[in-house]
């Protein structure tokens, strides 16, 4: 672990950073999965959904947050004798860097394969996953670097889980026009919504997505993507929801995944070759 300039504590039994900037921003990340379980822009309030049930331990994917989906998504490829959603966000990352600025804060965590890693996805790699805070912004950027002799494909994602107020009260605009595959029904259509609403279970990747406004009453969070050109927006609806044990059964209405994500062409790395991904958040004053 390299040294680290902000707090260490212990969140959900795991150690955690809490990475701030001068101005007040703040997020919390676990060294368990590299992952994001809250973010507070300067002056404002809790922007990510973390359930209050969730846990976090060897091989447990922690229900809320920020996860970092690598390999793998879902069951879509490309390689589907991989778990669910892929191997990182189970695993125990480390701090590679950390600083800040005059109006910044920065952390960095890393994942390297390993022998438990390879005898699941038998290849070299480096994760890098960089979390910056700034007044009202959140910057998360996964880099990834094949550090093997093979070329290999994966699939990403930073499967965002936003607090909402109450879904009913959610429209998500930016969304019109886009192809997208409704992983409820197995079909393919085109959104058509102008203003896109929820009533309960949503489970859609969109591809080729723009910037999108997430609208909650008067909140108005804009959320962008670079390098990732597919959105996943999920919601287990109340049936799925009362199934997860980590889960409470109303809390589907509390939330909303909002995932930048590159699904629908997966991106292929030779030997010694890196990608880099990144999602972005900015709180709109009200």
């Amino acid at each position: 672990m390299s040294e680290l300039i902000f707090p260490l504590i212990e969140v959900l039994g795991q150690p955690a950073v809490r990475v701030q900037s001068p101005d007040g921003a703040q997020a919390t990340v676990l060294l368990h999965g590299g992952h994001i379980v809250s973010w507070i822009p300067a002056g404002g309030e809790e922007q990510l959904y973390l359930s209050p049930t969730a846990v976090a331990g060897p091989g447990q994917a922690v229900r809320g947050g920020v996860p970092v989906i690598f390999p793998q998504f879902e069951q879509r490829g490309p390689d589907v004798s991989l778990p669910r959603h892929g191997i990182a966000r189970t695993r125990d990352w480390v701090v590679d860097a950390s600083s800040q600025g005059k109006d910044y804060g920065q952390l960095t965590l890393a994942l390297h394969d390993s022998p438990e890693t390879r005898a699941i996805w038998p290849h070299g790699f480096t994760l890098e996953l960089t979390v910056a805070v700034s007044g009202a912004e959140l910057d998360v950027e996964l880099h990834v670097h094949n550090t093997g002799e093979t070329t290999w494909p994966f699939s990403a994602a930073l499967h965002t889980y936003l607090a909402v107020s109450d879904l009913s009260s959610v429209r998500v605009q930016g969304l019109d026009g886009l192809h997208y595959h409704d992983s409820l029904t197995g079909g393919e259509a085109i959104e058509d919504h102008p203003e896109k609403r929820f009533h309960g279970e949503i489970d859609r990747i969109y591809g080729k997505a723009p910037a999108l406004l997430l609208r909650d009453g008067p909140r108005r969070l804009v959320i962008g993507a670079k390098d990732m050109p597919d959105v996943v927006v999920w919601n287990p609806g109340p049936e799925k929801a009362a199934a997860l044990k980590d889960m409470p059964d109303e809390d589907w209405q509390r939330m909303l995944c909002v995932e930048a994500a590159a699904i629908f062409e997966p991106i292929t790395l030779g030997p010694d070759e890196s990608w880099t991904g990144r999602q972005g958040f900015v709180l709109q004053a009200s």
